[in-house]
């Protein structure tokens, strides 16, 4: 084999991220503790960088959604005593969401080209300019919450239930009880309490078992019914738990009508359940839900969008210091450092005013959107997507997902994710207007409920009804979400009504 050296010329396409653009892309995905916490971070090692301790601090911003048909009006947000080229200017503020956009779509495109990395930088498991971090693969303890929701949607993919059942998880304490009555929740949802108590049963399915009770008794009746052991006797011992406390033997075998040896039988099985199913997955990684935004009702009917501006940092980049330490130094070096940290602090006070601008943005589209789900409740949500928000408001579909991703919302109606917000979408039969999926299941069931046993509904049927009122579906479909729902088929149904006569 003869080796032979040659020179070749290639064209090619590469991503470079630079520390900044990478700083301002992480700012997007930070909760607003986190960013507290990365703020003072930067504060202990930038000396240009200051916390702006002012007594008035001008709002970071907030925008009002007159009407859903409406166009969002938004002020305009600042930050104080930045310098010049940091903010103020318009034209820096596009420059900057078209990095970050462009920064997108290049990465997409190189995903989609399945471009492969060289073999120095495949060698090494990083690049000069990759974000490869270590601590990805280190493994971290499982919340509650966390495990709670990956199950929840496992068991159901029904928008509405997903979103009452996110709302529902985060009412339960580390011991693993729901401390919210149905009512309340109803309320605040816009649902019935037989709506709320579905998911309520849903959420105690799953591990650990005893979760989700609203009491002790209903904690330790879940377990016993898991093991098959809620007798009739069982229950009675449950409904007077009370007496077991007082160590009242003789008037709790009264009550629950059994001889001495089996009450020592049942108690001793008791006494083998988790009383506090919650604590098996301690109490230090239990996420502190802060909403980034609020929504309140304005006085002309719409909706008043603001940033929680109390968790929010102020910081300033400081100007004035930079130029007096300029101007006293000699060494090329020293005054390349001081270029940096002034470049550095004056590129975090412009990427924090554009995370708040962003997230602003998004949350005043989510709520124009989703008006009917303020208004109503949970079964009026509408379909939404990444694509249609990110569309309407001129922006990367991955910058949309970034500043929803961990993100609240205080609604009247409580607090929730803002991904929780996007829906799959039904199409209509005439015209343009769509039907989220969720409110298509809804009306099945609704449909379902309605029936009796000399016309029950079969699947055909369904779809003939739901066309009917615009709603363009295939037998499929409706048979999905039927069994998604664990509504038995038309046969079982029919079969189920006869028995109950």
């Amino acid at each position: 084999m003869k080796i032979n050296h040659r020179l070749e010329i290639k064209q090619g396409q590469q991503l470079v991220m630079t520390p900044q653009l990478q700083q301002a892309i992480k700012l997007l995905q930070l909760t607003n503790l986190e960013l507290v916490e990365f703020v003072e971070e930067q504060l202990k090692e930038n000396p240009f960088l200051e916390r702006d301790e002012r007594a008035s601090t001008p709002e970071r911003g907030d925008g009002v959604v007159k009407k859903v048909e409406d166009e969002a009006h938004e002020k305009e947000l600042t930050i104080a005593d930045t310098p010049a080229e940091a903010v103020g200017d318009p034209s820096v503020d596009a420059a900057f969401e078209e990095t970050i956009s462009v920064a997108d779509r290049q990465a997409e495109a190189a995903q989609d080209r399945h471009e492969v990395r060289d073999w120095q930088n495949a060698s090494t498991g990083a690049g000069a300019n990759s974000d490869f971090d270590p601590n990805i693969n280190l493994t971290k303890e499982i919340t509650l919450r966390d495990h709670l929701t990956a199950q929840l949607h496992l068991v159901t993919n029904d928008a509405a239930d997903l979103l009452t059942g996110a709302f529902l998880i985060d009412l339960i304490d580390e011991a693993g009880y729901l401390r919210m009555e149905t009512e309340q929740v109803a309320t605040q949802l816009g649902l019935s309490d037989a709506e709320v108590e579905k998911v309520v049963h849903l959420l105690q399915t799953l591990e650990p078992v005893g979760v989700g009770a609203r009491s002790l008794s209903e904690c330790l009746g879940l377990q016993l019914k898991d093991k098959g052991l809620c007798t009739p006797q069982m229950q009675k011992l449950l409904d007077h738990l009370e007496l077991l406390g007082k160590a009242d033997f003789k008037g709790l075998r009264r009550k629950v009508g059994v001889k001495e040896d089996d009450l020592r039988e049942m108690i001793a099985e008791i006494r083998k359940l988790t009383p506090k199913p919650g604590l098996a997955f301690g109490q230090h990684d239990v996420q502190i839900v802060v909403p980034d935004v609020y929504i309140r009702q304005a006085d002309d009917g719409g909706w008043k969008v603001e940033l929680n501006n109390e968790t929010l940092p102020k910081v300033i980049a400081n100007q004035k210091y930079f130029a007096k330490l300029t101007s006293s130094c000699v060494v090329e070096e020293d005054k390349s450092y001081l270029k940096e940290q002034m470049s550095n602090a004056s590129w975090l006070v412009k990427s924090l005013d554009q995370r708040a601008k962003t997230i602003l943005r998004v949350a005043m589209e989510l709520v124009r959107q989703q008006d009917g789900f303020f208004v109503h409740g949970v079964r009026h949500l509408k379909p939404l997507n990444l694509k249609a928000v990110a569309n309407a408001i001129e922006m990367h579909e991955s910058t949309v997902s970034r500043v929803t991703s961990n993100k609240y919302i205080a609604t009247p109606r409580g607090v929730f994710e803002m991904k929780y917000f996007f829906t799959a979408a039904i199409g209509a039969t005439v015209g343009a207007v769509n039907h989220s999926a969720e409110s298509v299941r809804h009306r099945i069931k609704e449909l379902i409920e309605q029936e009796t046993l000399d016309a029950i509904l079969s699947d055909d049927r369904l779809v003939e009804i739901l066309r009917a009122e615009n709603i363009n579906i295939a037998r499929r479909t409706v048979a999905k979400y039927r069994e998604a729902m664990g509504i038995p088929s038309s046969v079982q149904r029919r079969r189920l009504k006869k028995q109950a006569l």
